[in-house]
């Protein structure tokens, strides 16, 4: 049974502090215009997923065309950057720079308590759950470091890499003692050391090509090495209520898997798939969040307005739970082995 008391009830504004918000804007029209700059060379493709090229239309946002797989529901930009337009475009952004100097910073202590420790406690009780080695780590996409630095302080692991392509971002981690390489994991040669655990944490939906990037994965595990990751869940409440309004879909965000398709991903690369879940908690508060603010219309949807509006204080936690017990929340887990 998976260990959700771990993902305490928090607020969006614990981790995104408020008087930011029109800075974050800001250098997100400016991510935003620097890569439809490039949109005359975006390329198309098949679902990420089930690698089928039978979609619909599902929205528009931010002139970015999302597609619905009919078979597995993946949601995807389609067409998309290729792999140069991304490289160029993570080392040129200024939203990253705005989170590595500002951002993280500002809510590095509420982050540290509300999503890194319980994605270490988390990682170490999976590693139990499975019997898995516990000699050494890798975080690809390792972000500001906090998660490496946190589960370095355990001790539990002999040796923890951090991958990170973003050069601000791979300084920051640097800064904290932890071994890092400045690099796309597809770009690396691991011929000669594997990892007994490999996590990557909102790291897939950004990839132009997953199925090649848990492929490399896989080649850097030990045989039976556990592979944990999280991303967004296309089919959780949040993204399916709100669709182009949710702050899930952004112009980063390529792939929207859901816990089906994220199975049928990890199954075709030759992983054994131990776990999917839905530990999110704020999908109640953002949406309750964009329906206040009259960005999001309820019309005659009189359920989600006594649990989301008229009945808040009293429906909203449990509301939550609801959505995480029944894996429609829209963050998810998936934990694979290498077999």
């Amino acid at each position: 049974m998976n260990n959700f008391n771990e993902f305490k009830q928090f607020s969006e504004t614990d981790i995104r502090p408020a008087q930011f918000d029109d800075e974050h804007k800001r250098v997100s029209i400016e991510d935003i215009n620097m890569l439809q700059s490039r949109k005359n060379e975006f390329v198309k493709t098949n679902c990420p997923a089930c690698n089928l090229d039978d979609s619909e239309h599902e929205f528009l946002k931010n002139e970015f065309n999302y597609e619905k797989c009919n078979n597995c529901k993946t949601t995807y930009i389609n067409p998309r950057p290729s792999p140069e337009i991304l490289k160029w475009f993570y080392r040129n952004s200024k939203n990253y720079d705005f989170w590595n100097n500002v951002m993280y910073p500002a809510s590095e202590e509420s982050r540290r308590k509300n999503i890194i420790l319980p994605r270490v406690n988390m990682t170490i009780d999976l590693c139990k759950k499975y019997d898995n080695e516990m000699n050494s780590l890798l975080e690809v996409g390792a972000g500001f470091g906090s998660f490496c630095s946190e589960i370095q302080s355990t001790k539990k692991f002999k040796r923890i890499v951090a991958i990170e392509p973003t050069p601000e971002l791979a300084s920051t981690c640097r800064k904290k003692n932890i071994e890092t390489i400045e690099s796309s994991i597809e770009d690396i040669d691991f011929s000669t050391q594997k990892f007994d655990v490999i996590v990557n944490f909102e790291v897939i939906e950004h990839l132009f090509s997953p199925t090649e990037f848990l492929l490399q994965l896989k080649n850097v595990l030990n045989d039976g090495g556990l592979l944990i990751l999280s991303c967004p869940n296309g089919m959780g409440f949040d993204i399916q209520l709100l669709k182009e309004k949710s702050s899930a879909i952004d112009h980063e965000h390529l792939n929207y898997f859901n816990p089906h398709s994220m199975s049928l991903l990890l199954r075709d690369c030759g992983y054994r798939v131990l776990d999917v879940f839905t530990p999110g908690k704020l999908d109640a508060e953002l949406v309750r969040k964009k329906i206040l603010s009259g960005e999001f219309l309820l019309k005659d949807d009189d359920f989600i307005k006594q649990m989301l509006i008229d009945h808040w204080n009293k429906l909203g936690n449990n509301f939550q739970e609801f959505l995480v017990n029944q894996n429609m929340s829209s963050n998810m887990w998936a934990i694979a082995q290498k077999i």
